[in-house]
């Protein structure tokens, strides 16, 4: 696999929902072949809620793929390497929901 370095990800849109002094929800919308690369947080928990895909939430150590219809979720917590995209690369739309505070992406390669 390359490894790439991190560059946040090109996102069709971000709509803000709420954000508190402890939780942040946005609903984030992706264009076809839009992703969210590999990364993950040290302190930072990410709730999925699908809103219209399908979309993948792929992840490492463990290994799982969670491929969610609207309505569906799913949690990664922290220190757990995770992947975000269409199924077969199509768009999608969904709700994450976050802890607030320190908040790091950090790179863990490229796109497998």
């Amino acid at each position: 696999m390359e490894v790439r370095p991190y560059k946040a990800a090109k996102i069709t849109a971000r709509e803000p929902v709420m954000e508190g002094a402890d939780m942040r929800v946005t609903v984030l919308t992706l264009a076809e072949s839009e992703c969210i690369p590999w990364h993950y947080h040290s302190h930072i928990t990410d709730s999925f809620v699908c809103l219209e895909g399908p979309m993948v939430v792929e992840t490492r150590a463990p290994r799982a793929e969670y491929v969610l219809e609207p309505g569906e979720r799913c949690e990664v917590p922290p220190m757990v390497a995770h992947y975000v995209h269409g199924l077969d690369d199509g768009a999608f739309k969904f709700l994450i929901v976050q802890g607030v505070g320190v908040y790091d992406n950090i790179p863990v390669g490229g796109r497998p």
